[in-house]
């Protein structure tokens, strides 16, 4: 059992060089803190290198997938797992050190008394370093329309960096639940606050990842601008 223990939930692919030191970061730093590696089937050897480091640590256990499946189905696969074992909270975190592990303690303060915190850019001016002007905007004003069609109170409903109670992932029909990229950050974030989860924002600064290649893709764009009306519509309906 792994009650009152935290788990951070960490998708992978071609991850090698960020992995080998942000888990022995986080693992040395925080008890209480289990991280569990969602890897695609990296080619760099990440999935490899994870399984054969948790023979020598319980704390680090992993998910290994025979493909490339997105981001989504890698954080539902991981929610599951932490539903299973028993975790209470859940956390969301990227490989690639844009999200700074000394942030978890923030994290852990903030949800002793709200049930899902989101770790914001955008909630105390732009705290976004190193990304080119186009890519800015385009996030900033993409949590701007997700505010204005979905109603969503937000300021950084697209951010990856959050902490769920567990009783907020029971809560949500995670089968149902499609959505990659920003859309999936959107989707989860939404049906959290329709189900009347008490959701808090934190403040970081996000650092543009140093070494690896972003995995944005137009793609992904795309799937946000439509799943926004797509849960308006649905709210309106009572479908979530």
């Amino acid at each position: 059992m792994a009650e009152n223990k935290s788990l951070v939930i960490i998708p992978t692919y071609n991850e090698l060089d960020n992995i080998k030191k942000l888990v022995p970061d986080i693992l040395n730093r925080y008890e209480n803190v289990d991280i569990l590696v969602v890897d695609d089937n990296s080619p760099d050897g990440t999935g490899k290198y994870i399984a054969e480091l948790s023979e020598s640590d319980s704390r680090l256990k992993y998910i290994l997938r025979e493909q490339k499946m997105g981001l989504g189905t890698a954080y539902i696969a991981g929610f599951k797992y932490a539903l299973q074992n028993s975790y209470a909270y859940i956390f969301e975190m990227d490989a690639d050190y844009s999200h700074d592990p000394l942030e978890i303690d923030n994290f852990h303060k903030a949800i002793e008394d709200s049930d899902l915190v989101l770790g914001s850019r955008y909630l105390t001016g732009v705290n976004v370093v190193n990304w080119p002007m186009r890519r800015l905007l385009l996030s900033y004003f993409a949590n701007l329309y997700t505010r204005i069609i979905t109603g969503l109170p937000v300021h950084d409903a697209t951010g990856g960096y959050k902490c769920f109670r567990r009783e907020v992932l029971e809560a949500i029909n995670l089968d149902k639940v499609k959505s990659n990229g920003y859309a999936f950050q959107i989707e989860m974030t939404f049906k959290a606050w329709k189900k009347g989860f008490r959701m808090k924002e934190i403040s970081i600064i996000f650092i543009d990842r140093m070494k690896g290649k972003s995995k944005m893709s137009r793609k992904i764009v795309r799937e946000a601008i439509f799943m926004v009306w797509k849960l308006r519509v649905n709210s309106f309906l009572g479908i979530l």
